[in-house]
């Protein structure tokens, strides 16, 4: 897939990785939609990106009828849907039994309903629209990409809910891409390492610095750009689907 025609809906779009996707999307010529939760964070990146190549859609990825009806809208506004890219996700960390006694249900149901269900919903909902259009390069018609994390393969002491919800990303690639082959909807996932996201930036020096140097090399952490480079790359490449890419320096996460 060309990246110049590209119309993709980007979930969790005004921060992080999310924005850096739709920046590098956007400076390649492609239009985006963005699903978020924060109005005034909405506003900044389509005025960052351009009104006419941006648009900000207040979208909770767990709600079915919202999501259909703004899948729907970014379609009409983007003039087309071909990718769909999951990158809204919550940490939801917090031990099984903490020092408070048991972790509640309610956040552990959230974590999943976030960042599992939601990747499901909107990657259900994109799909619908996409098996409708002309059929590009190899019969090509749309490729999904969702976010995992390498905690779906090495959870730290307190991610039970966060690796759960993860693992579940990684696990319904492979079924997700063989179904969707016969509409020719290409479906891969990123599972990242330890990147710098705003949540990082609020850590105190000492700790970004631990991080940085628990990371074999190079011994840093991810940049947004680096993962945007590679959603980019998996557009390109047509022969990739149904895999999951570990974008994490050979990192391997402790226990703790």
């Amino acid at each position: 897939m060309q990246l110049s025609a590209t119309r993709a809906i980007v979930t969790g779009g005004v921060s992080g990785l999310g924005f850096a996707v739709a920046q590098h999307l956007v400076a390649q010529g492609a239009k985006v939609a963005l699903f978020d939760v924060n109005d005034e964070k909405g506003a900044a990146a389509v005025a960052q990106l351009g009104e006419g190549k941006a648009r900000f859609f207040k979208t909770d990825v767990s709600d079915e009828a919202g999501v259909v009806a703004n899948v729907a809208a970014a379609k009409d506004f983007l003039g087309g849907l071909n990718v769909a890219i999951n990158c809204a996700g919550i940490l939801g960390a917090g031990r099984v039994l903490g020092k408070e006694g048991p972790m509640p249900l309610s956040q552990f149901q959230t974590t999943v309903m976030v960042n599992l269900i939601g990747s499901f919903n909107v990657a259900k909902a994109a799909a619908q629209l996409m098996q409708s259009n002309e059929a590009g390069t190899d019969g090509e018609r749309g490729v999904i990409i969702n976010t995992a994390s390498v905690a779906a393969y090495e959870g730290q002491i307190g991610q039970a809910a966060y690796s759960a919800s993860k693992g579940g990303v990684v696990a319904m690639t492979l079924p997700m891409a063989r179904e969707l082959a016969r509409f020719g909807i290409r479906v891969m996932t990123i599972a990242p390492g330890i990147f710098w996201t705003p949540m990082v930036d609020g850590m105190p020096e000492a700790v970004q610095q631990s991080l940085a140097a628990s990371i074999p090399f190079p011994s840093r952490l991810g940049k947004p750009e680096e993962f945007a480079d590679l959603v980019a790359y998996i557009l390109g490449n047509t022969y990739l689907n149904g895999e999951t890419i570990r974008l994490d320096g050979a990192t391997r996460l402790a226990p703790k």
